[in-house]
């Protein structure tokens, strides 16, 4: 059994271009898409996502917050996170947040109307490290 910490965690994200955001849809299946991982701000705990308002996850989100975020990252490491997401949609929010690469996505950068943030707060993160794996409750 691995016993990496959330500092351990944090250093292996920073590297994961690609977040998968799983949410449930009304009928109660699984939605799954991916989102940017914001490598340039550190990983506590807290993930942030940008979206816009009339993106069917805004909805999925409001009607049930739980959330999964899955990671592929480098040299055989994955991890599954369960948390609760919380829509953000000051734009004050954004700035901690954003990075340039995002603008090919936000024509009008933290400006672009609609645009939501959102956070998801882990409760556990699972990981596998090679032929390592542990779980960390938060």
């Amino acid at each position: 059994m691995s016993e990496l910490d959330l500092k351990d965690i944090a250093k292996k994200f920073k590297h994961i271009d690609i977040a998968i955001l799983t949410t449930k849809a009304p009928d109660g299946s699984l939605d799954a898409r991916p989102m940017s991982n914001n490598g340039e701000v550190d990983y506590d705990g807290d993930s942030y996502f940008f979206t816009c308002d009339e993106k069917r996850v805004i909805a999925q989100i409001e009607r049930d917050p739980n959330v999964n975020l899955g990671y592929t990252g480098k040299h055989g490491f994955w991890a599954s996170v369960d948390g609760t997401a919380e829509l953000i949609r000051e734009k004050a929010s954004f700035a901690d947040h954003w990075s340039k690469d995002l603008d090919a996505w936000f024509e009008d950068g933290v400006d672009t109307p609609g645009l939501t943030m959102i956070k998801v707060r882990a409760d556990k993160v699972r990981y596998w490290d090679k032929m390592d794996e542990g779980e960390l409750t938060l």
